[in-house]
């Protein structure tokens, strides 16, 4: 924020580490980086439609929507200047400005990462305050960790575990990673207790609807980490999508190909003629309609099962307008390569409005400043520089990344099988009968066709649509609180 005489100036960060919402108004220009301070500003609450919309489709609102009328956001590497009542934007910074295939050299790449990594974590190792790491069983905390110690510091580490739940459970990985490294290793269980006691506390520091299922977990890891002592934390987000780390984007390339087949029609009518929830079906009938495919690796709901659900008309392919800008800046790009579309579409949303949300707010709600040096622009700028076949490789996961690793890391701890942050929060939100909720408020409002919810939850019960089922239950309790 600066001020230039009766102008004002709001910018944030390139990839949306800090969030910062805005409310103008006819006697007033209010700002912060909670929603909850600018709250008392509002005449009466009253929920916006648009995020709504955004949040069933993409686990989050876009920009510049939030849930609250009347306070909106800026979206990563923008910038706002008001004055007299009048508001302009402008983006000031767009990773793919960085060139295409500017990097065709696997050795250089891997050069390239490596020193960028290094010079990322130095910059964000505090010298004054007590700091330490995230540890799961992956590559990327692991790696974080490993150039910290290969600079001399060997940052203490903490994992999650899950009471009674092994297959959740990633301490025996990181354990492994951080005997290899000599590092201090603090476990923090969580029970279901622990789900219960701090569900509606989470929920409240998020503001918001965010659907994201291991927010609770890593409120619950944050609160351990503040207790004993340290004021930063370093956390892997943006490795994924800088380096090709989920399994489906190679899905999604795979299927990009059936786009090229000649005859079709007989397949596109098919598709039409045979409706499945299932993700799988959806990606096929794009491409035969010859509609985007790729809409965030956290789209949830499709436009077709939010017609389902909610009690008013969803055309198919309407939530695409909440990625026509970032659609738009891709192809106004010197990029075309699907992969390079992956990566910034994921950066934007499922990073910056999803996975950096989470952890902005679990992290400073106990006073905690989380860093995340795979998401130096410099970095970042690198990786999109690099040949997207050079990134892509032999169609294994991270594999550069995997390449850098091995000078730090063993091939067990490089080479093992992801998990990801998964836990038990659907066992735990159906034992606690939390998930009445869901009834309840629809109940109350009539959002949803209550067969399509009680179909929802069935599903749910059996171990299906368990993202959509806590998504909905988050907004519902959001509902509960700010609307009736």
């Amino acid at each position: 924020m600066s001020v230039d005489g009766e102008k004002l100036y709001l910018v944030r960060d390139r990839f949306g580490k800090k969030p910062l919402f805005y409310h103008p108004s006819a006697e007033h220009f209010i700002f912060a980086s909670e929603i909850k301070a600018i709250k008392p500003f509002l005449s009466s609450v009253r929920m916006n439609d648009e995020a709504l919309h955004s949040y069933l489709s993409f686990l989050a609102p876009t920009p510049p929507h939030t849930f609250f009328e009347g306070i909106e956001k800026l979206e990563s590497g923008e910038w706002l200047c008001y004055e007299r009542g009048n508001i302009t934007k402008h983006r000031y910074y767009d990773v793919l400005q960085a060139p295409s295939s500017g990097i065709t050299d696997s050795a250089d790449a891997i050069r390239l990462i490596d020193e960028h990594l290094h010079r990322s974590i130095r910059l964000r190792l505090p010298c004054e305050v007590p700091a330490a790491a995230l540890l799961s069983g992956g590559l990327d905390s692991a790696m974080i960790c490993a150039v910290a110690a290969a600079q001399g510091v060997k940052l203490p580490v903490f994992t999650l575990g899950y009471d009674e739940y092994g297959a959740y459970d990633e301490r025996s990985n990181a354990r492994i990673t951080a005997d290899y490294l000599g590092l201090e290793h603090s476990e923090v269980v969580i029970s279901r207790g622990d789900f219960d006691e701090h569900l509606d506390e989470l929920i409240a520091h998020m503001d918001e609807p965010l659907n994201d299922p291991a927010a609770l977990p890593l409120y619950l890891l944050m609160k351990k980490i503040s207790s004993e002592g340290y004021k930063v934390v370093l956390s892997g987000e943006g490795s994924d999508e800088l380096f090709l780390g989920y399994r489906q984007y190679f899905e999604y390339l795979d299927i990009e190909k059936a786009a090229s087949l000649h005859h079709k029609n007989w397949l596109k009518k098919y598709f039409h003629s045979h409706f499945s929830m299932n993700r799988e079906w959806e990606w096929y009938k794009r491409i035969f309609d010859d509609t985007l495919l790729f809409r965030t690796s956290g789209e949830k709901f499709t436009d077709l099962q939010q017609n389902m659900l909610l009690r008013r008309n969803v055309r198919d392919n309407e939530s695409l307008r909440f990625l026509a800008p970032y659609r738009e800046m891709f192809e106004q790009s010197s990029h075309t390569h699907p992969a390079q579309w992956y990566s910034m579409i994921d950066l934007k949303l499922f990073v910056g409005e999803h996975f950096l949300a989470k952890l902005d707010r679990v992290s400073m709600a106990h006073t905690i400043e989380a860093r995340t040096p795979f998401l130096d622009h410099r970095l970042a700028e690198a990786a999109m520089s690099i040949d997207p076949g050079l990134r892509i490789g032999k169609g294994e996961t991270k594999s550069l990344l995997k390449e850098v690793a091995g000078s730090y890391l063993s091939e067990e701890i490089i080479h093992r099988k992801k998990k990801g942050f998964s836990n038990p929060y659907m066992e735990w939100l159906i034992a606690s009968g939390r998930i009445d909720l869901i009834r309840e408020v629809n109940t109350q409002t009539g959002l949803f066709h209550p067969e399509m919810v009680d179909k929802y939850l069935e599903m749910a019960r059996r171990g299906r649509f368990k993202q959509h089922v806590w998504g909905l239950y988050v907004l519902s309790h959001w509902i509960k609180r700010e609307l009736l």
